[in-house]
């Protein structure tokens, strides 16, 4: 069974790739399947507290997830200035003398033309009414502050939609005119107290967080010094 939601981006969308470092932030155009279960679990933390939301973790961390793409992907590339915190106390007389030194950074962010579909995969529904309520109070994916808005309530389909891409499992086809983006998930040794970032417990890259490479439907259509323009195919 698939739960499929239909969102839009209300503000400009942004979530750097997990390589990234701090000064060079490109961003991916979707959201991952990390990043989404990461947010119904903040949902499930919000709505109906700590205890549930681990007891419906191995459900969320296990979901297939599939997306259909907004129309079109605009991509803003920008440097701007940022504060990082020193690594060496600052000179007697500095005029910027403090915890934190001026300089710049690489950052993208993307306008997401159109309304996007995601569909969360399981095994069966008859238990699992509860993920609706965390789709419906998703407001948020990537960076904070890409804020998303729900255009229509979930709903459940049998088979995955055609015009779905599935992020969680390998292609047997994949669009040759389409982009490549490499996306992270979670695997089935990611356990609640890791995924809880107040535990202290770290989740390490190549063991409990995956990354997979994912060919999107999208074509580059233009680009310049400042934007680069995506259609869906």
């Amino acid at each position: 069974m698939w739960c499929i939601a239909e969102y839009e981006a209300v503000t400009l969308f942004s979530l750097k790739l997990s390589a990234a470092t701090a000064s060079g932030g490109k961003t991916l155009l979707v959201p991952t399947p990390y990043a989404l279960k990461m947010a119904l679990l903040d949902a499930a933390c919000r709505t109906a507290g700590i205890a549930q939301a681990e007891a419906w973790w191995p459900v969320i961390r296990d979901l297939r997830v599939a997306l259909f793409p907004a129309e079109r992907a605009v991509v803003t590339n920008l440097f701007q200035k940022v504060l990082k915190p020193r690594r060496a106390p600052a000179k007697a007389g500095d005029p910027e003398a403090g915890p934190f030194q001026k300089t710049i950074g690489y950052r993208e962010y993307v306008q997401l033309v159109g309304p996007w579909q995601v569909a969360l995969g399981m095994e069966a529904a008859y238990s699992c009414s509860w993920l609706e309520e965390l789709l419906l109070n998703l407001n948020y994916l990537g960076k904070r502050g890409s804020l998303m808005q729900l255009k229509d309530a979930p709903r459940w389909e049998v088979a995955l939609p055609t015009e779905f891409v599935e992020l969680t499992a390998t292609p047997e086809t994949f669009a040759l005119q389409g982009t490549l983006q490499v996306l992270d998930d979670c695997t089935p040794t990611l356990t609640f107290a890791k995924a809880n970032i107040y535990s202290g417990e770290k989740v390490t890259l190549g063991k409990e967080r995956i990354t997979r490479n994912v060919v999107l439907p999208y074509r580059l259509v233009r680009s310049s010094k400042s934007f680069t323009l995506y259609e869906r195919l």
